[in-house]
């Protein structure tokens, strides 16, 4: 049995949002070469039990009360949909009258008790960090079997049934991504999914940088060439 890591709270929008990790240790669907973490020692897209979870529960409850937190946003280390307890997790925070965020890489969210599990929570996190298949396979190193055409299928059709706030993040890494034809695919893929918000980032983290990172000025620029595709979607 593990209990739940939170960091600090903090403001956004307002409301002060408690972030917690359901995940003992790393399990996910993807190995990223860049991913803060480290690798994936257990790579896996099927549900795993990790214990009983009333001690956790009842830590969770005690922290929402002490910091007086008004949304949760669960962002665990690697991809929180395999914890076969996510679903009562979110349904206590729904209980304690707080909306929950989801923070999923969305290549999962085209799997029915996945869908199900994700249209429990208020917004949920979608990501993309590569634009081409070659790209996808070489440094996210997915399960075998995945395509980056089906993950992108994936995060569109479930926004198409999803009554929440579908939030779409999309990393820009210098020779992946931030060239003029894959900003062109990115625009297409952003009007294809049609989120509710887009956030464009990069790698912040020093080891990445060198290599993967990007300027200020290449992340201003291709940032608004992405915004501006989102607004336009949404003025229709």
């Amino acid at each position: 049995m593990h209990g739940f890591d939170y960091k600090d709270i903090y403001i956004e929008d307002g409301k002060r949002v408690l972030e917690v990790n359901i995940l003992p240790e790393k399990y996910c669907n993807f190995d990223c070469i860049f991913c803060p973490i480290g690798r994936s020692e257990n790579k896996i897209d099927t549900q795993i039990a990790f214990g009983n979870m009333n001690d956790s529960v009842t830590e969770l409850k005690k922290i929402i009360e002490q910091t007086n937190a008004e949304l949760v946003f669960i962002n665990s280390k690697g991809e929180a949909l395999i914890h076969d307890q996510i679903y009562n997790i979110i349904g206590f925070i729904k209980n304690e009258g707080l909306p929950v965020r989801l923070l999923s890489n969305g290549y999962l969210l085209n799997r029915k008790d996945y869908i199900k599990i994700a249209n429990l929570c208020d917004e949920v996190v979608g990501e993309l960090k590569v634009i081409t298949e070659d790209a996808f396979q070489k440094v996210q190193r997915p399960i075998q079997g995945y395509t980056l055409s089906e993950y992108i299928s994936n995060m569109a059709n479930f926004r198409k049934q999803y009554k929440g706030k579908f939030i779409f993040e999309v990393t820009i890494i210098r020779g992946y991504n931030d060239d003029e034809e894959s900003v062109q695919k990115l625009k297409n893929v952003i009007q294809n999914i049609s989120p509710d918000k887009l956030i464009i980032v990069r790698l912040e983290e020093e080891k990445f940088q060198k290599k993967l990172g990007i300027t200020d000025e290449c992340l201003i620029k291709i940032t608004n060439m992405l915004q501006n595709v989102s607004l336009k979607y949404k003025s229709f």
